[in-house]
């Protein structure tokens, strides 16, 4: 069944009009017709199931059959990472950590980042498809990009990945379920003094491995290890 994805579907809804540029999916690229059923995710955590009643390309209308509900995850896994100078690195990340389950991304901008700029737009639509490749019911948030000194400061504490010598925990020491962001930094990691503001505000240090890993490698490499901890913690 083909997947479609549009956040203004209301719960109640008995019938729907796609957005233009859904309804041009369904209508155009994927030739559906009167009598076609389709899944609607909204991103909030609900699945529906309607059949086509009119097929036009650019308001594609839907009668709504049944639909699925799921609880908001009552975890948060939130990770903060620098983008990469080459966009198709964060990018592969932000496609893969959305499949196995993060639940926020925040990109960072460090002293040391090679990249300094990014498309909102195109970042959320990977996440977008991501999400419906997946079958996830739940749109992981996109933040904007973030200064490395403002983040800390709205979130006085989490944890942080970086390649200066000191006392290092491992991801399942000290992860925490709510309110406990991973830091990964850039190819040329956070600046000291970025790490000294991360610690004073009460982040913990941790280790990604005993191998060093690109960012993306090290992002994901986070959301694996801490979704691993979830995913006990609620079985």
């Amino acid at each position: 069944m083909h997947l479609f994805y549009d956040p203004t579907i209301i719960a109640t809804a008995t019938h729907h009009v796609l957005n233009e540029e859904e309804s041009k999916h369904a209508c155009k690229v994927m030739r559906l017709i009167e009598g076609n059923e389709i899944a609607i995710l909204n991103g909030k955590g609900i699945e529906f199931i309607g059949r086509i009643s009119h097929a036009h390309a650019k308001h594609c209308k839907v009668e709504i059959l049944s639909k699925t509900e799921e609880k908001t995850p009552s975890h948060e896994l939130h990770i903060a990472i620098s983008p990469t100078k080459i966009i198709d690195r964060i990018e592969w990340f932000l496609e893969k950590a959305t499949e196995i389950g993060v639940t926020e991304i925040t990109p960072l901008l460090s002293s040391n980042s090679e990249r300094k700029q990014i498309k909102d737009e195109r970042l959320e639509k990977i996440i977008i498809a991501a999400m419906k490749q997946s079958k996830r019911l739940h749109l992981p948030k996109l933040h904007p990009l973030t200064n490395v000194s403002d983040f800390i400061k709205q979130h006085p504490k989490g944890l942080i990945a970086h390649c200066y010598e000191a006392e290092k925990q491992s991801i399942n020491q000290v992860f925490e379920t709510i309110n406990c962001p991973i830091l990964i930094g850039p190819e040329g990691d956070f600046s000291t003094s970025e790490v000294e503001k991360a610690l004073s505000a009460g982040y913990k240090t941790i280790t990604l491995g005993k191998n060093r890993l690109r960012t993306e490698t090290a992002g994901l490499y986070a959301v694996m290890q801490a979704q691993m901890i979830i995913e006990t913690i609620e079985n």
